[in-house]
């Protein structure tokens, strides 16, 4: 008998994974992507040096795509990208807390209010990431 259901059709399973993780680290990559637009074009500028809005459009653009392919591979894989999905997390937050520490020494209130709203969500995800991956070396 079949059931018209293959690995192409099939929809993604978590595996023990972290729903949650995947969401945030979607929606925070996409809206660093947003936020790198924004930079790059100079819609969000200002702010005095050191702070550059276009190193910060690249910064955000490189974080934003690493954590969409870290969301997408959980999505897709969840068990073979667990490690992924982690070292990307401890990734946007490093680069979080230096967007912070530019962002409030010289950045615009916009700047700093996004680094704010970010960083939390990625800490949450990072946190419960990393109880995904403790649970999975368990035996």
């Amino acid at each position: 008998m079949t059931t018209g259901v293959n690995a192409r059709t099939a929809p993604a399973r978590w595996d023990g994974g972290d729903r949650l993780v995947g969401r945030i680290t979607a929606g925070v990559g996409a809206s660093l992507l947003v936020m790198s637009v924004l930079h790059l074009t100079h819609v969000i500028a200002g702010g005095s040096p050191p702070y550059d809005p276009d190193s910060a459009g690249t910064a955000e653009g490189v974080i934003g795509l690493v954590l969409l392919v870290a969301a997408d591979r959980l999505r897709r894989e969840p068990a073979q990208s667990r490690g992924f999905a982690l070292g990307a997390l401890v990734f946007a937050v490093v680069g979080f807390l230096v967007g912070l520490a530019f962002t409030t020494t010289s950045g615009t209130a916009v700047d700093v209010a996004y680094h704010l709203l970010g960083l939390p969500l990625l800490l949450l995800a990072l946190w419960r990431q990393a109880r995904v991956v403790r649970a999975a070396r368990l035996p």
